[in-house]
């Protein structure tokens, strides 16, 4: 039997944007799952990734609202300063709770209330980032039964976090971004 994929999330932080651009530029128009996505910036900082990505993505970009139904078909950013959470019933939560490795929005915080609601039928994607936040979130979405896919260190703009979750679990795939 095929697996029957419901969602994906994905983590990055430093050279994040590129590695974004490139990955969400390569879906087709009519990529049927959500893309929840936390790309780490300061708290201070105003996001325009939403409309940055737009522009080399043919599916529907924005910013994730507190409450906000899930979408198919649609790309949705963590907002600065809050952590991004999945609610039961396929809807978003913004919460202002602590950083979490000195990072709000958190990866980890992402991943795993995603792997409690979309359990084996959730692909998690780790990309670059100069810090740990998404290893313990790539073992919630594995505890889960979903799917794990993380950027070959290597080719990563920043290799600390991809490294990290292979040094944690033992990932489902490890590919360049071209790949994925």
């Amino acid at each position: 039997m095929k697996q029957q994929w419901e969602a994906v999330v994905i983590g990055c932080s430093s050279g994040g944007v590129d590695a974004l651009i490139r990955l969400l530029g390569a879906l087709p128009g009519d990529f049927l799952l959500p893309v929840i996505i936390v790309q780490h910036v300061h708290s201070e900082d105003l996001s325009h990734l939403a409309e940055i990505i737009s522009g080399y993505c043919q599916l529907p970009v924005k910013e994730a609202e507190d409450k906000e139904p899930i979408t198919k078909g649609h790309v949705y950013i963590a907002p600065p300063n809050y952590h991004l959470l999945v609610e039961r019933h396929h809807a978003f939560a913004l919460s202002f709770d602590e950083p979490v490795l000195y990072s709000r929005p958190s990866i980890d915080v992402l991943f795993d209330s995603a792997s409690v609601v979309y359990t084996k039928r959730l692909i998690g994607i780790l990309l670059t980032g100069a810090n740990h936040d998404g290893s313990w979130g790539m073992s919630r979405i594995q505890h889960y039964g979903g799917l794990t896919i993380v950027q070959n260190p290597k080719t990563a703009a920043t290799p600390t976090m991809p490294q990290s979750a292979i040094n944690s679990i033992q990932v489902d795939h490890v590919l360049d971004l071209e790949k994925i």
